[in-house]
């Protein structure tokens, strides 16, 4: 390991999993580390973790994480010598870059000539072009006309890709299959990347129908070598923005991968890169694949989400390397040294309501519990509060195997191994995913999860979880007088054996369903739903667990017995819902007094926000007539924007929100009218 000579102390311009990624290798190399971070974040990992830190702003990001001046007066303040800006947020900054240099601090990244050669995808399309890498038809022009952008479109045929030529992780991005739908989609991407990255200029792309997206690390030191750490598939995405990536890419012949990593090495060497980067191909998955079948897509200049699964393949440090980089030292292996051994496979956990679309989600992690094995970068901790202001991934699973079967099947273990109840994940999606078919088979593409998507989030409620949250309920019930679930149960001996009602809703505002309970003897009960009958003998430490006076208190996880097979089980009991983890599912049960369906067909009569974000754009006014499904406004929460549309044919009443204002979780965003039948006026 080599010693670090020109800075001794380094400022981490990030939060979360990024940050305490960095100030791992920081620590590992003896370097000192200074975390800054919101007011929202005061209480952070990130921020304990590191040696010092330094709050330089309120919780949005423009007030702190995207804040120049108040993160370079942090470093001066705390006598470091370099930032690293991790990935995301000023990563990608030229401006940032500067700034840095110009304060006397050395940048952890690339030249800013560098950035700006490939901060904007038309630029650097053109770049590659000039350098003979091979580019994806589109129209990549400075002409922002938008009826320019609509003709263009014409000549590059449907279906199509808008792009912002800012930025990345599909920020700005629409995949347009219509002409109809081009208007609306342009000033939706633009409303996107003009938030995200402060430049609202975009670019068209041909959309390649069974597309992979193989992408290939490189590093580039300043004696200008440039290496490449073999490829990464990051095909499996959502919104396109990925979740389960991994290292080899399947399916592709020893040529494909020396002439695509020969392409990534030749783009990094034409605009004398240095430091760590990722070359971007989308790949022509629809036939056999041969040396040529890749375009150039985009540069990532710095480090990616997704680099553990190649250092798990190559046994490297990515960050110790851009250490090394940015203190003048040459890079620390050349080509013919690196070498790819075994599969690595990465799944990255975000706080979302899948079914729902993606749709990012808040709320507490009131239990957290990580695998033994395998790898996890994570950023959060138990009790942590999921914030609506950043991105809402949570963290990464990272498994390893001789080959990809091995790596896939202890992804799995690691999935069933994570626990997480009090806010909604995509935990129970990623083990679907990682378990179908086509995935195991290695026939992956981009469009692989749309196309899946009823079977992938396909979600009946286990019954053995309903029998669970029944149980868990009742207990609690008798041992808590101040709670109103109680008095909605049934308390009588049936054949001699007593007995207990509970009514249950397996969907937020779904009609109850009724679920009878017998105590048998000593812990065992027998409960009877609907459609089944299940017996589970609790241990006694679950029966004392789920006794606990404070509403809303974890569990530790205990066994139980069902049907005659112990599991490990999981209960979070809240005022309004229960979620019950049983190995393979985490259901979210609610309770019927609280989330009865009001049913009779009435009509809603308000929009509300799902979760905090902010308003970007009004699409109707006061008095208007809409149809049922037409766009009402949009929200932009944790980088998504979501449009909301209307629920049925309304008359609108009352706009209570304006453009740019912030809003909270249920808060009533538009009112429709209803005339004395419960009908909208105008319908």
């Amino acid at each position: 390991m080599s010693v670090i000579k020109n800075y001794d102390s380094v400022l981490i311009a990030n939060r979360g999993e990024i940050a305490l990624r960095i100030t791992y290798t920081a620590r590992k190399l003896g370097l000192r580390s200074v975390a800054v971070y919101s007011t929202a974040d005061a209480k952070a990992s990130h921020v304990a973790f590191a040696d010092e830190a330094v709050e330089i702003g309120g919780a949005l990001p423009a007030e702190s994480y995207l804040n120049i001046t108040a993160i370079i007066d942090a470093a001066v303040k705390t006598n470091c010598q370099a930032i690293h800006p991790g990935y995301g947020f000023l990563s990608e900054n030229p401006e940032f870059a500067d700034r840095c240099r110009e304060a006397g601090l050395i940048f952890i990244g690339p030249k800013s000539e560098s950035l700006r050669a490939m901060g904007h995808k038309d630029a650097a399309k053109q770049r590659m072009i000039d350098a003979g890498v091979p580019v994806v038809p589109g129209y990549h022009g400075e002409q922002q006309d938008a009826d320019l952008l609509f003709e263009q479109a014409a000549l590059i045929t449907y279906p199509l890709l808008i792009k912002a030529r800012a930025g990345g992780g599909g920020k700005g991005m629409r995949l347009i299959t219509t002409p109809d739908e081009f208007q609306a989609a342009l000033a939706s991407a633009r409303r996107e990347a003009a938030s995200a990255f402060g430049d609202d200029h975009v670019l068209l792309e041909k959309y390649i129908t069974h597309p992979r997206h193989i992408e290939v690390q490189i590093f580039g030191d300043q004696q200008g070598n440039v290496v490449h750490l073999f490829e990464r598939d990051c095909s499996l995405q959502r919104r396109h923005q990925k979740v389960i990536e991994e290292s080899p890419a399947p399916g592709i012949s020893e040529a494909f991968r020396q002439s695509i990593c020969k392409a990534a090495v030749q783009a990094a060497k034409s605009i004398n890169y240095e430091g760590a980067g990722t070359i971007e191909f989308i790949v022509d998955g629809s036939g056999s694949m041969t040396k040529n079948d890749f375009w150039f897509m985009e540069m990532n200049t710095r480090l990616q989400v997704e680099h553990p699964v190649t250092e798990s393949v190559t046994g490297l440090d990515l960050v110790e390397w851009q250490f090394y980089i940015a203190d003048g030292q040459a890079l620390p292996l050349q080509q013919q040294s690196i070498q790819l051994t075994g599969h690595a496979v990465e799944a990255r956990i975000y706080a979302e309501d899948v079914p729902a679309g993606f749709l990012p989600a808040t709320g507490r992690l009131d239990i957290l519990r990580w695998p033994i094995e395998g790898r996890v970068d994570g950023g959060v901790e138990q009790g942590d509060e999921i914030l609506p202001f950043y991105d809402p991934m949570l963290a990464k699973l990272i498994a390893k195997g001789s080959n990809r079967a091995q790596a896939f099947k202890q992804l799995s273990t690691m999935l069933r191994d994570t626990v997480m109840l009090g806010t909604i994940s995509n935990r129970d999606f990623l083990l679907s995913l990682c378990n179908h078919e086509a995935v195991l088979a290695g026939d992956v593409s981009t469009t692989l999860i749309e196309e899946q998507f009823d079977r992938l989030v396909e979600h009946n409620p286990p019954t053995q979880a309903v029998a669970v949250a029944a149980l868990a309920s009742t207990i609690w019930s008798t041992n808590r007088n101040d709670w109103n679930l109680a008095s909605t149960l049934g308390a009588w001996q049936l054949w001699g054996k007593p007995t207990r009602l509970c009514e249950l809703c397996l969907a937020e505002g779904d009609a109850g369903q009724a679920v009878l309970l017998q105590k048998q003897a000593g812990q065992s009960w027998l409960v009877t739903g609907p459609n089944f009958s299940h017996r589970i003998v609790l241990s006694g430490t679950f029966a004392g667990a789920v006794g606990s006076p404070t509403v809303g208190s974890p569990t530790e996880g205990s066994p139980a017995v069902i049907d005659g097979r112990r599991v490990q089980v999981y209960v979070l009991d809240t005022q309004e819902f229960l979620d019950i983890h049983l190995g393979d599912s985490c259901t979210r049960i609610f309770k019927a007094q609280h989330h009865k369906n009001t049913g009779g067909g009435q009509a809603q009569t308000e929009l509300t926000a799902a979760m905090p974000g902010l308003i970007t754009q009004i699409a109707c006014k006061e008095g208007q007539a809409v149809e049922s499904g037409a766009a009402v406004l949009s929200l932009e929460a944790m980088k998504m924007e979501q449009t909301l549309n209307a629920p049925h044919d309304a008359v609108i009443a009352e706009i209570c929100v304006k453009v740019g204002q912030q809003v909270s979780q249920g808060q009533v965003l538009v009112r429709f009218e209803i005339d004395d039948n419960g009908v909208e006026n105008g319908s």
